[in-house]
């Protein structure tokens, strides 16, 4: 049994919640670069040069890349053979409180959803806790801004709706975001399990590299039409027209009740902050 002292945890997590927030992921660069190429229109062109520049900008200076600085989403993976000696939560939340002040990043969190008084360090976090094979544990930090996060919607489809009302479902809910959403925008869909499941792994998917796809066919080629079909929208970057109205739609699956089908798009903005770590 290996043992994790907590206070590796809350560095890790101080130190990550101010790196993605000024560093934007190199895949996501390489896509806006990409989309940057392919557009038409000078306009759609101008503007991912300016998100491209204010990303630049961000990690050279040490700023962050929106004054949305977010909710810390913190997925944990913890090997079984692992052992954190102490409370995994509090240290977690501990490391969020000091990258938060630390870095002058923006505290977002209200105590309540409807008193709405502001908690002073943007705790809690939002933890995601799963156990895995090994002794290591590895954390992803994702700040996760709220204008794309009001974009995202959840439905319990029948078996009935199958493919295409799944389809139909993840369209709608980017033409519904539009410009909201400021994008281009990554597109995270969970697909199956339980409400909250499917919502879950809907953010996961956000994790993936943007170049990667599903392992099943079936589903990979969901990730490219619905990508090329939502980009044939004419939205365009900041919804001011163009072709790249999303970098990428990621799928992820799990398996469900006979008698449902959820679906859940959760939406990021063009910038989809994340940072791994294994300790």
């Amino acid at each position: 049994m290996r043992i994790i002292n907590p206070q590796d945890i809350v560095t890790a997590v101080a130190e990550m919640c101010i790196s993605a927030n000024r560093n934007i992921p190199a895949d996501v660069i390489a896509a806006l670069e990409a989309g940057k190429q392919a557009e038409e229109s000078p306009i759609a062109r101008s503007i991912l040069d300016e998100i491209l520049e204010n990303d630049r900008l961000a990690a050279s200076e040490g700023l962050p890349a929106c004054q949305d600085t977010g909710a810390a989403l913190v997925f944990l993976d913890l090997g079984q053979d692992a052992h954190v000696d102490g409370n995994i939560n509090d240290a977690v939340n501990e490391g969020v409180r000091q990258g938060y002040e630390k870095g002058y990043l923006r505290k977002s969190i209200v105590t309540d959803p409807l008193e709405r008084v502001n908690s002073g360090d943007n705790t809690p976090a939002f933890i995601y806790l799963r156990s895995v094979p090994g002794d290591k544990l590895t954390i992803t930090v994702a700040p996760k801004g709220f204008g794309s996060e009001n974009m995202s919607r959840l439905a319990m489809l029948k078996p009935s709706d199958g493919e295409a009302g799944v389809r139909q479902f993840i369209y709608d809910t980017v033409r519904q975001a539009g410009p909201n959403a400021c994008p281009p925008m990554v597109v995270g869909v969970g697909i199956g399990g339980t409400s909250d499941k499917a919502a879950e792994i809907s953010k996961r998917a956000l994790l993936r590299s943007l170049d990667s796809h599903h392992p099943i066919e079936r589903y990979a080629r969901m990730e490219r039409e619905l990508k090329e079909k939502i980009n044939s929208t004419g939205i365009g970057p900041q919804g001011f027209g163009g072709r790249t109205t999303v970098l990428a739609v990621l799928i992820e699956t799990m398996p469900t009740h006979i008698a449902g089908l959820p679906c859940a798009v959760t939406i990021n903005c063009h910038s989809a902050r994340h940072e791994r770590r294994v300790l």
